[in-house]
């Protein structure tokens, strides 16, 4: 007997780049007896999952297709399994398949399934607008564009760490963005804020990012990727633009944590639930002067440790009652030790909005979440 899975997966690798979401569901019927499938995407925002066939996103907390994309697990409501479609911890969306099947074996194999989609989707992305156009509940602005853009992924979750960021407001973020990577038992990690509004703090941001991936794949030491993107910048703007950034490097091995932090942003450390501000000295933003001399600053990670990274749009956020950042901020850090890093960043922002009520944001808010587990 043929191997479903293997015929799944060469039917999801020869697909159209385009067409993936047809190709599986015809798969589905004709080798699981399904009736129906839906593939949801999670949007921009973290807030709304939108289905490729379907037109009514779904929204709601408490439903199950978000119950399976926060738990990373299958969930099954009447007659529907719902699945996550993650890689890597890039959460992107979920499968809906009906009817749920009531074979183990079969529901297993669903779930590899789903995985595979994960990966083809990622590789398929590169060739098609698709996906990226269903999963906006509206239109970004071109500086968010930019932004989305340069991004690595979302949130990542490997043995010794997990990791996510995300941006607000998200269809229209102008500066703010961060970068990581992981290689040779080190995580890289930068956030940065380009100064500016719309497309001119996108640019510079893009600017920084490209110049620091350059250093960090060029091997360099993590003072000597600062220096050199602020060369780059410096160059381009002659000091009238500048780069807010931290720089950070874990070593996954000893939880030995180097950073470079030229103005941004805040970093909170969790541990046995209590919140400290890890305190650094601030250098000049990149681009602000010509050959800064960057110095490497040094603190450690223990595992279990939570850091969370929080732009001056987060910790300055002001209503009639105060700063978000005195207010409210590690007191709902606190609260997050239970989520996973990508529904902390979510629950983080969402708390942010409420704290602002129907004000706008003054400025770009980005929060990253650290997780170590050691090795």
């Amino acid at each position: 007997m043929i191997d479903r899975l293997l015929v799944l997966r060469r039917i999801l690798t020869d697909a159209a780049a385009d067409a993936v979401p047809e190709r599986l569901a015809e798969a589905l019927a004709a080798q699981y007896g399904l009736l129906r499938t839906e593939l949801y995407l999670v949007d921009y925002r973290l807030a709304a999952l939108v289905p490729i066939f379907g037109d009514h996103p779904r929204t709601h907390p408490g439903d199950p297709a978000w119950r399976c994309f926060d738990h990373q697990t299958a969930v099954q409501e009447k007659d529907v399994m719902f699945l996550p479609v993650s890689s890597r911890g890039e959460r992107i969306g979920v499968l809906a398949c009906e009817p749920a099947p009531g074979d183990p074996e079969a529901a297993g194999e669903l779930i590899e399934v789903a995985v595979a989609l994960a990966h083809e989707l990622q590789a398929a992305s590169d060739g098609t607008d698709r996906y990226q156009a269903v999963a906006r509940t509206r239109r970004l602005t071109l500086a968010a564009e930019m932004q989305w853009e340069l991004l690595p992924a979302r949130s990542r979750s490997r043995p010794a760490f997990g990791l996510a960021g995300q941006l607000e407001p998200s269809y229209a973020v102008r500066g703010d963005s961060f970068d990581w990577a992981d290689q040779d038992g080190r995580l890289s990690l930068s956030v940065l804020n380009g100064m500016g509004e719309g497309v001119s703090a996108a640019l510079l941001t893009s600017l920084a990012t490209f110049a620091l991936r350059n250093a960090r794949r060029g091997g360099i030491s993590l003072d000597d990727q600062a220096a050199l993107a602020d060369q780059a910048i410096y160059a381009e703007h002659r000091g009238h633009a500048h780069v807010s950034a931290l720089l950070l490097e874990l070593d996954l091995t000893t939880g030995e944590v180097t950073v470079v932090d030229a103005g941004s942003p805040r970093l909170l450390l969790l541990r046995d639930g209590a919140v400290h501000e890890q305190k650094l000295r601030k250098e000049f933003p990149l681009g602000m002067f010509d050959e800064t001399d960057y110095q490497v600053q040094s603190f450690r990670m223990e595992p279990g440790d939570r850091l969370m990274l929080a732009s001056d749009g987060v910790y300055d956020a002001v209503t009639a009652t105060g700063r978000y950042g005195d207010a409210a901020l590690a007191r709902f850090v606190r609260r997050t030790q239970s989520l996973a890093p990508l529904q902390a960043v979510r629950s983080l922002l969402g708390d942010l909005r409420a704290f602002v009520g129907d004000a706008d944001l003054e400025d770009d808010a980005i929060a990253v979440c650290l997780d170590f587990h050691g090795m």
